[in-house]
């Protein structure tokens, strides 16, 4: 179990932090996402960047895991308004990839899975 929890645990850093980078390095993907009705897409494309690399970063330490964890957790809520835009807007392209209802509906579905995954790890 503990080799399963530290791979999870592994692919939870990785998988944040690539996401953060993304959001450098595509920058326009992420923006066409983001709801009209929230002002400043380009601000918030970079802030989500950073606190998923920040939030990768703390995941590392057992010290500050808890802060990570409690952090992820919060920024996936955040992150519904996005996720429910996207129902509503589908099809629609986001960089080379072309969200469909069924995906756009996948991806919210998957929020509350992330945030349990997270969750297990809450404790060191």
């Amino acid at each position: 179990m503990r080799f399963l929890k530290n791979t999870s645990l592994i692919i939870l850093i990785l998988g944040y932090a690539l996401a953060g980078i993304n959001h450098f390095i595509n920058p326009v993907s992420y923006q066409r996402i983001i709801p009209a009705y929230f002002p400043y897409p380009v601000v918030i494309n970079i802030l989500a960047g950073i606190f998923e690399i920040l939030f990768a970063l703390l995941l590392i330490s057992a010290q500050s895991r808890g802060w990570a964890v409690y952090g992820i957790i919060l920024m996936l809520i955040a992150f519904l308004p996005v996720h429910i835009s996207m129902i509503s807007n589908a099809p629609l392209k986001s960089g080379n990839l072309m969200i469909t209802p069924a995906i756009a509906w996948l991806r919210l579905a998957l929020q509350p899975v992330l945030m349990v995954w997270v969750w297990w790890h809450h404790k060191a």
